[in-house]
């Protein structure tokens, strides 16, 4: 019920007490006064200056107590919706921090595995091999965060050609092992496969000096590794 349609009901209320009043005062003083007084008919209009002061006060407190319950009920539905606002907003608020969250987990995690490498990736056989080709290949499987410091060596060592063969001493390869054969620990193919070569290299790099870019940290001082 809308606050006018209530004031609406109280007024209506109040009017038809003091209507009733208003007749029954007039009957019960023909009752007392003298017989040959005519009695106002039922139907006859009571105004407001006709009633009592104290009933005009009674009525008037009926109305201000529905009127101030009315106002009452609409505080406090005002409230309720505010609160359920607030409530919807901070779960709206969580919700898009953790999708934001995961989101950027991911991507960590996916900056992360590239810096890493794959080790174990695999690559289809051919019977010759680029110089881009051999580079994606290091690419994939020493990873972004180590690349560079593993192309500076294998670019001085065998300046990335994967047959490379050193006439002095023997060494094979990209990385130019001494001898070659070390490689085989990485595969039976490695005298032309540039990815198990790649493997190996960088396994012997982890395990000697802790990191590519620490084998070439040692590399630039000695000029070999």
């Amino acid at each position: 019920m809308s606050r006018i349609s209530v004031r609406g009901f109280a007024v209506a209320s109040a009017t038809a007490v003091t209507t009733v009043g208003a007749v029954v005062g007039v009957a019960s003083g023909a009752d007392q006064g003298a017989g040959n007084e005519p009695v106002e008919a039922a139907g006859t209009t009571t105004l407001l200056a006709d009633i009592p002061a104290g009933q005009q006060v009674q009525q008037a407190s009926l109305t201000d107590q529905v009127v101030a319950q009315s106002d009452a009920a609409d505080a406090s539905a005002r409230q309720a919706a505010e609160q359920d606002a607030r409530k919807q907003a901070a779960q709206d608020a969580a919700a898009k921090k953790k999708a934001a969250d995961e989101a950027a987990a991911k991507k960590r995690e996916e900056t992360l595995a590239a810096s890493r490498g794959d080790s174990r990736a695999t690559f289809p056989f051919k019977a010759s091999y680029t110089v881009a080709e051999v580079k994606a290949m290091a690419q994939q499987i020493v990873g972004s965060g180590q690349y560079a410091c593993f192309s500076n060596i294998v670019t001085r060592e065998s300046g990335w050609n994967y047959l490379a063969t050193n006439s002095s001493s023997g060494a094979y390869g990209l990385v130019q092992a001494l001898p070659g054969s070390k490689m085989a620990s990485a595969g039976s193919d490695w005298r032309t496969n540039p990815a198990t070569q790649i493997k190996w290299g960088l396994n012997y790099m982890n395990v000697r000096y802790g990191s590519p870019c620490d084998a070439w940290a040692y590399w630039q001082v000695h000029h070999s590794y």
